[in-house]
């Protein structure tokens, strides 16, 4: 058994997120439920996406199935639940609905397979995540999601692991330098706790603080507008971005000079779309980046075939991804 799996007991949730599709997101979230000590602790399960089908629905390929034993919590919609194949008690019936009805809550009273389609935004997962805590949930597991069209992010969990391979980039530079830097995002520093309280109820809009502490809403409404009054924002110390944080917004910054010795703090890394170059470019400025919350990365895994059919070399990949980003890196198929 990979260490990481110890690691995970550490912490009361996680997230398994892939960096794209057949990145082997669900063969890890597979791997992961096998081992877990369902027997003495107290495990819930569900997905930001759906998850659990056998074929992928967007590029037709087989997929794993979902197999829970016998204990477990979980969480998906009512279309899904109706669709399960094992026998289970019902815990609760939320009144959030989805595209495919309410988010159904259940114990797995014998070992079998689902499909998981759990709560879509980040305050349902929140709400269900606390919910499991009430229920005396030892761990919550979430199969997490980075696609732009999920407003439920993956680092509402306090621990992650990171999917990676050749669905991502074919080319061995290009996948390590790629999820480098996604690396980078997810260990990016939490604000200041004065920061966390100031920003944390935004939930839309640019905002911004003075150096006596008062908080001001840029006129402009979010980081992709065309322009920026930056003659609004003198004694500025800290700017927070509720939407997307992106190339244009940082460069209108740094042209207007404010992006000298300021804090730059957006929810989560999932928020961040600017290049490593301007990273770096902001960095050097003397800014800094920060975020509201964040999980502890504890491992990437390399799923090292593509759709396509195409296979790197997988010790080569673990091994020069491991040395760029001072992780564990695992290939979970030959672990396996």
């Amino acid at each position: 058994m990979l260490p990481f799996i110890d690691d995970i007991l550490k912490y009361d949730s996680l997230s398994i997120v892939g960096l794209e599709k057949n990145t082997g997101k669900t063969e890890c979230l597979k791997y992961v439920l096998n081992r877990l000590p369902v027997d003495s602790r107290r495990i819930a399960v569900t997905s930001i996406g759906i998850d659990g089908e056998t074929v992928d629905q967007v590029t037709r390929t087989q997929k794993p199935e979902i197999t829970l034993p016998q204990g477990m919590y979980f969480a998906t919609s009512e279309a899904h639940y109706k669709l399960r194949r094992l026998v289970s008690e019902l815990v609760d019936v939320s009144d959030e609905n989805t595209s495919l009805g309410r988010v159904v809550t259940a114990r797995a009273l014998t070992t079998g397979k689902v499909l998981l389609s759990g709560p879509p935004s980040a305050a349902g997962l929140k709400r269900w995540m606390g919910q499991m805590r009430r229920l005396g949930v030892d761990l919550t597991v979430v199969d997490g999601a980075l696609s732009r069209m999920s407003s439920a992010s993956p680092a509402v969990s306090r621990s992650m692991i990171l999917a990676t391979g050749a669905a991502f980039s074919p080319n061995v530079d290009t996948l390590v330098s790629k999820t480098a830097f996604v690396v980078q995002l997810i260990n990016l520093p939490l604000a200041g706790e004065n920061l966390r309280a100031a920003f944390d109820t935004l939930d839309r809009g640019t905002w911004w603080l003075d150096d006596e502490g008062a908080l001001h809403r840029l006129s402009t409404t979010t980081s992709l507008a065309p322009s920026i009054k930056l003659d609004e924002m003198k004694g500025c110390r800290a700017i927070f971005v509720a939407g997307a944080l992106v190339d244009s917004f940082v460069e209108k910054l740094q042209a207007g000079k404010v992006a000298r010795d300021i804090e730059i703090v957006v929810r989560d890394f999932t928020k961040i779309f600017i290049t490593p170059q301007r990273l770096r470019l902001l960095l050097k400025a003397g800014a800094r980046l920060t975020v509201l919350q964040k999980s502890k990365l504890l491992a990437v895994t390399v799923n090292p075939t593509s759709p396509g059919g195409f296979t790197l070399d997988s010790a080569a990949v673990c091994h020069r991804l491991a040395e760029t980003i001072g992780l564990p890196v695992y290939d979970l198929l030959k672990a396996s």
